[in-house]
C-alpha cells in the first residue's frame, strides 16, 4: 500500500511540475525555444508532449519511451513510430490503472489533442478495438496521419493483462 501511494505521489508531482515547466516553454517564457530552431529528437525519458482528451477531463505529460520507469510518470510515445510533426502514425502508450484508465469511456468523433513546443496536432477518434498484444500492425503508418493509444486491456484485470485496447484517430 505504502509503496502504491509513493509511485502515485511521484506520478502527480512530476506530471505538476513537468506540466509547469512545458507551458512556460510552449508560451514563450523563460529558456523556451524557438521555432526556427532545428528540430532535435527527444532522448528516453524526455517529456515531448501534451495529450488531452477534452470530454474525458485528460491532460497527461507525453515522454519519449515506455520503460518502466517512463510509464509510471507518463505516458510514452513508442520508439520507431512518427512523431506528431512527423508523417505516419504516433503510437502512445499507457498503464491501464493510471494516465489511460480513462480509454474505457472513450467514443468515436471524440476529440484528442497532442500539444508539442511548436504546434498544437488535433485528431478524432475513428475506432478502438482490442488486440492481442504480438498485433503490433496497429502501429503501421497507413495512408492518412494518425494516432493510436495502446492500454492494456481489460481495464480492471488483475495482474498481467492478455489483450491490449487500442484506439485509433485521425489528425484533421
Amino acid at each position: 500500500m505504502g509503496y502504491c501511494a509513493l509511485a502515485w505521489a511521484d506520478a502527480e508531482r512530476f506530471q505538476t511540475v513537468t506540466a509547469r515547466q512545458f507551458a512556460a516553454q510552449y508560451l514563450g517564457g523563460p529558456g523556451s525555444s524557438t521555432l526556427h530552431a532545428p528540430r532535435m529528437l527527444p532522448v528516453d525519458g524526455e517529456p515531448m508532449a501534451r495529450l488531452e482528451i477534452p470530454r474525458l477531463g485528460v491532460s497527461v505529460v507525453v515522454v519519449e519511451g515506455v520503460a518502466g520507469g517512463d510509464l509510471r510518470r507518463a505516458i510514452g510515445h513508442i520508439p520507431g513510430t512518427a512523431f506528431p510533426w512527423q508523417s505516419g502514425n504516433v503510437g502512445i502508450a499507457g498503464h491501464r490503472d493510471t494516465f489511460f484508465r480513462c480509454l474505457r469511456s472513450i467514443r468515436r468523433n471524440d476529440v484528442i489533442t497532442l500539444t508539442t513546443l511548436e504546434k498544437v496536432y488535433r485528431y478524432r477518434v475513428i475506432s478502438t478495438d482490442v488486440v492481442h498484444p504480438c498485433d503490433v500492425e496497429v502501429l503501421a503508418p497507413g495512408g492518412n496521419d494518425s494516432l493510436t493509444l495502446v492500454t492494456c486491456f481489460p481495464f480492471y484485470f488483475v495482474g498481467s493483462a492478455p489483450q491490449r485496447f487500442i484506439v485509433r484517430a485521425n489528425r484533421g
